[in-house]
């Protein structure tokens, strides 16, 4: 498929936007809500198309500069989470373990974000 096997995020990322996809047909097919489940579903979709992106970058800051907006859709997905399920569309259940697995690939990519900056200061 396109994914490297050995690239943690990237195969995370990919997955979690399986499941946001999943969440999406849902929210259509059990609240007929449309437009808060596009937000999520752009947002959390984008993730991994930006992490994607960023492992066949130009160049060192490019590739920082597509991490971090990755990092940004994550925090955005965190938010339209959040809000799902504070409105009631999503379980607490449903919430908790998409919601962790946000906040997994948040820290992840932090992590790789403070790596490339440290390697590109040196």
């Amino acid at each position: 498929m396109g994914i490297k096997r050995d690239n943690i995020v990237e195969i995370k990322s990919f997955d979690f936007a399986v499941r946001i996809v999943n969440l999406y047909k849902h929210m259509l097919k059990t609240h007929h809500e449309a437009n808060l489940s596009k937000q999520v579903l752009r947002s959390g979709t984008g993730i991994g198309a930006n992490i994607c992106e960023a492992t066949r970058a130009q160049s060192r800051k490019d590739f920082i500069a597509k991490m971090n907006i990755a990092l940004k859709e994550s925090y955005e997905t965190e938010y339209w989470l959040r809000l799902l399920y504070k409105a009631d569309y999503i379980t607490d259940v449903e919430f908790k373990s998409i919601y962790t697995e946000n906040q997994d690939i948040s820290n992840i990519i932090a992590k790789i974000l403070i790596t490339s900056k440290n390697t590109l200061d040196e």
